[in-house]
């Protein structure tokens, strides 16, 4: 009966050992999964429309030349930003950073004319929303795998999500992203009047946001892209599903 006994305790103790081991497991994924990471920034100081762009990434500040309220961004190959869910990660795109205070509402906008090539399979001009590499997300007008322009979205949390939206026939696209410090939504415009809502979710960025521009050349040499009309308003969208300002 003692020996009973004793097997009993040892085999529960055994499998407590296990469903803790298990339990630690998955909560030491999921935090390793979440942790911010560490980011080097290079100072600049790149003022276009009023707006002061003062962090770089991957030598972001080298490709970009000022002409007058235009940025030309002028992105070197095999530059690209995506986590993969299959574990690969590309982390090469050049991108430049305003902060702001993400406790308050505003509203970041640019007219984006990339230089597509028939060769410049997802090259892009991309609106970043940043706090590190495991989490944020870009806002793209991009050359998809069939040479069709169209707008891209991709979360990152993690790991990437990758959105295929619209498919934009002119040569340019007006991108937005806008929170009320709740919501943050996403949009493009083919006139700068009539908006779309490309995507949706809550606003779980830190108090210190980055908004970023970026060019980014995954397949060709290089890729050029020309920011203008470029904006940042301390308001938010009064309607997220529309994405209209009150004075569009």
């Amino acid at each position: 009966m003692k020996e009973l006994v004793f097997t009993a305790i040892i085999a529960s103790m055994a499998i407590t050992g296990c469903s803790q081991k298990e339990s630690e497991k998955k909560t030491g994924s999921f935090g390793k999964k979440v942790m911010a990471k560490t980011v080097e920034f290079a100072p600049c100081d790149i003022n276009v429309d009023g707006i002061r762009f003062t962090k770089s990434k991957n030598g972001a500040e080298n490709g970009i030349t000022l002409v007058g309220d235009t940025i030309k961004f002028v992105a070197g190959p095999q530059t690209d930003y995506f986590r993969s869910p299959d574990g690969s990660v590309v982390n090469s795109s050049a991108v430049v950073f305003t902060e702001v205070d993400n406790t308050k509402p505003f509203t970041f906008t640019a007219k984006v004319q990339p230089d597509f090539t028939e060769t410049g399979t997802y090259s892009a001009g991309v609106l970043y929303a940043y706090e590190n590499d495991t989490h944020c997300q870009k806002l793209c007008f991009e050359q998809d795998e069939y040479g069709d322009h169209r707008v891209v979205s991709v979360r990152t949390i993690g790991t990437s999500d990758d959105n295929n939206h619209q498919v934009i026939t002119g040569p340019y696209v007006y991108m937005r992203l806008s929170s009320d410090g709740t919501t943050l939504g996403s949009y493009f415009s083919e006139d700068g009047k009539i908006w779309h809502m490309a995507r949706l979710y809550k606003n779980d960025f830190p108090e210190k946001l980055l908004l970023g521009l970026s060019s980014q050349s995954p397949k060709d040499d290089e890729h050029t892209c020309y920011f203008t009309e470029v904006s940042l308003k301390q308001e938010a969208v009064p309607n997220f599903r529309i994405g209209k300002l009150n004075d569009e």
